[in-house]
């Protein structure tokens, strides 16, 4: 039995709904948190929050890509967001590759090398700020100026806001 197929059973089996019925899509706390997709990582526990409470965005690295930036856009003209978080963290592994590396990698596996950014980084701080940024100067975005980053500490569940 595949994963997929255990995971099909177990929602077969669910007696709880899955979701909160009748809320609402909108955010009631009115913000959205852009994270990693590393699986140390649950962002309701690690912020409190609720079922309904947040749009999540995660991608490796929790970097804020173009994809993120048309996420966010609907986010904040089609469903009242108006702050953003940006949470990346220690140990993660977009940290321990090279843009060009992986996509050498890739294209030696392939054939073919990927167009898109790896968004590769050395100093998880300094992905944070950047990825603010993008947020921030975004023509798309209406709501920039609530747009906060902070570095999770993997082992402590701290963190720590990015000025």
């Amino acid at each position: 039995m595949t994963t997929t197929d255990e995971l099909l059973n177990r929602n077969a089996e669910r007696t709880v709904p899955a979701t909160t019925g009748g809320s609402s899509a909108v955010p009631s706390r009115n913000v959205a948190v852009v994270t990693c997709m590393d699986t140390r990582i649950s962002p309701y526990e690690v912020l409190g929050l609720h079922t309904g409470e947040a749009h999540v965005l995660r991608n490796a690295g929790g970097i804020v890509t173009d994809d993120v930036i048309r996420s966010l856009a609907l986010s904040q003209r089609k469903l009242q967001t108006r702050e953003v978080m940006v949470v990346q963290h220690t140990g993660c592994g977009v940290g321990t590759v090279t843009e060009d590396g992986f996509k050498d990698e890739l294209e030696s596996a392939t054939g073919v090398r990927p167009t898109w950014s790896v968004e590769a980084f050395a100093d998880v701080y300094e992905s944070v700020r950047r990825s603010v940024r993008r947020v921030r100067s975004s023509h798309f975005l209406p709501h920039a100026d609530q747009v906060r980053g902070f570095v999770l500490d993997i082992d402590s569940g701290k963190l720590t806001e990015v000025s």
